[in-house]
């Protein structure tokens, strides 16, 4: 409980670029669900579940689920192949809603280091996006890079950490190939051995368009490897 009272103040700090906002992006509010699960001792499944909005939790904005699996080809090396099925919903000029469908098949390689007690992971993730409302193709490159920092001593038992990422989005096209860059600067809070709360708050900047989230996120993972009988 004291570490909840410890964190109201970061996350009124966080929100406070949201509350400034003067259009529909007013309370955008960005939850989410993800899962890590073992499936042999190279390969690892990953599955999310993410809900955004505009109005705090009332006016949908986007929802998806994705999935992945990767297999371990050297120390901290992963390729993986995954896809993702999304729900967008945005405003029109007379403020209509509009709502897209979309399919993404995906494939990435992430390379994960450390330097002391932080850890690193770059991730290039290539993606083909199925569009409808219209239809539209679109191939898409993504680079992220995270950075997760222990806040406790060495030796301690890890309870808070620090959270930055920033991911850069080009379109594969001559007219317009920047789609977005989105910073990502939070905390999070172990919950469980294998569990962690997130909070954070999320910049994304797009072509004439800049929209601020306040992020709350949950991960939990499992070790689903065959066990071996003693």
């Amino acid at each position: 409980m004291k570490i909840i009272f410890k964190l109201i103040p970061v996350l009124a700090l966080f929100a406070a670029p949201i509350f400034k906002a003067q259009s529909k992006d007013n309370y955008n509010m960005w939850f989410q669900y993800l899962m890590s699960a073992k499936l042999t001792d190279k390969n690892t499944l990953t599955a999310l579940a993410q809900y955004r909005s505009f109005d705090l939790a009332y006016d949908t904005r986007l929802f998806l689920v994705n999935a992945y699996v990767d297999h371990e080809v050297a120390n901290g090396i992963k390729p993986a192949v995954g896809a993702m099925f999304l729900v967008l919903e945005s405003y029109n000029a007379d403020d209509t809603k509009r709502i897209r469908y979309e399919k993404r098949p995906f494939q990435q390689v992430t390379m994960e280091n450390n330097i002391g007690r932080t850890s690193i992971s770059n991730r290039l993730r290539v993606e083909e996006r199925f569009i409808n409302n219209p239809d539209e193709f679109v191939v898409r490159l993504r680079y992220l890079i995270s950075v997760k920092i222990p806040f406790n001593k060495k030796g301690e038992k890890e309870k808070i950490y620090g959270i930055l990422k920033n991911e850069i989005r080009m379109n594969m096209v001559k007219d317009e190939p920047f789609d977005s860059n989105r910073i990502t600067a939070g905390i999070g809070v172990k919950t469980g051995k294998n569990s962690a709360l997130e909070f954070a708050f999320i910049n994304q900047l797009e072509t004439g368009k800049t929209s601020n989230y306040g992020y709350i996120g949950f991960r939990n993972s499992f070790d689903w490897r065959k066990k071996e009988k003693q």
